[in-house]
């Protein structure tokens, strides 16, 4: 990029039956660093509602909304074409490294004939990000010659942008429905506990809770807390718990103003995914785990013991 051309940047949103994704606001925030002309394209049905909401982002000019319902549950090909459609008019791209930014953005790279910068925790320039590398334990600055860079952000590095006057929000006509893939079948887990990648609290428990039925405990302390509840990959491994609760590098990225882990040992795939938390408290017996190295405070004790007096301890959380 010359100095003179002029930075645009365009962030993919995401949205569920209207409701936008929370981490698009922290994208936006990576999109300012990167300069003032920041666009957003929503898609898929409810795209209109959402979009109502994202124009109320600081700093962003301008809104284009695509309701149609081919780009619903994430159909990463069709809204990859769409996106490498419009890529022309900027000089950026990006999105959430979520799953659905993940399957989308190599997408548009590839269609774009450009490179890819994946999980971007910082901006120094229009061409200049840093990125974690070998598990997070190590910050790449690198740079890119591409006249298009197309980028997925690690939303947790970023803080969400404040909210502004509304701006405009302009309809876009729906691209061809490529038909590479459908949808079969959805899933979906609900709960009273909030979503971990949106918790401002979450306690999690490692192998070191020995079963299943011993995150009981886990979840005795999130009730108290208002918390999520999370796990390390030694937990999901050993079948304790369902893989949607997988916290590291693999799983869910989270970065809550309070982390608590519990029986974990702190591998470097784990801390890849919590270590942006605001405070970090360790339980473990073990003192040379390496997770309080990381940890803000930690207490060597059997959390067998702990975990019950902390719960008594508590007051019970309101909701």
């Amino acid at each position: 990029m010359s100095s003179e051309q002029t930075v645009r940047t365009l962030v993919v949103a995401e949205q569920s039956s209207g409701e936008p994704d929370a981490a698009t606001a922290r994208v936006v925030a990576a999109a300012a660093a990167l300069g003032e002309a920041i666009e957003v394209l929503v898609v898929g049905s409810g795209a209109e509602r959402a979009a109502e909401q994202v124009a109320r982002l600081a700093g962003v000019q301008r809104v284009h909304c695509c309701e149609a319902a081919h780009y619903d549950h994430a159909a990463a090909e069709n809204t990859a074409a769409l996106v490498a459609g419009m890529a022309g008019e900027y000089t950026h791209l990006l999105a959430a490294a979520s799953t659905t930014g993940r399957s989308i953005m190599p997408r548009v790279a590839a269609l774009c004939n450009v490179a890819q910068l994946s999980e971007v925790v910082a901006v120094q320039g229009p061409d200049t990000f840093v990125r974690p590398i070998y598990a997070g334990s190590v910050l790449a600055t690198v740079q890119s010659d591409d006249a298009l860079r197309v980028l997925t952000i690690r939303p947790t590095a970023f803080d969400a942008v404040g909210a502004q006057e509304a701006a405009p929000v302009a309809a876009l006509a729906a691209g061809e429905d490529t038909g590479l893939s459908r949808l079969v079948d959805e899933q979906l887990v609900s709960g009273e506990r909030p979503e971990l990648s949106s918790a401002r609290v979450v306690v999690s428990g490692g192998r070191g809770l020995g079963s299943g039925d011993n995150f009981r405990l886990i979840e005795a302390v999130a009730d108290r807390l208002g918390a999520g509840i999370g796990a390390s990959r030694a937990a999901v491994d050993a079948g304790y718990v369902p893989n949607d609760m997988q916290v590291g590098q693999t799983g869910k990225m989270v970065a809550p103003e309070l982390y608590i882990a519990v029986g974990i040992s702190g591998s470097i795939q784990h801390l890849a995914g919590m270590k942006d938390s605001r405070v970090i408290v360790a339980i473990n017996h073990d003192e040379e785990a390496p997770i309080f190295q990381v940890a803000d405070y930690g207490l060597v004790a059997d959390l067998f013991e702990i975990l019950p007096e902390l719960v008594e301890k508590l007051p019970r959380h309101e909701s």
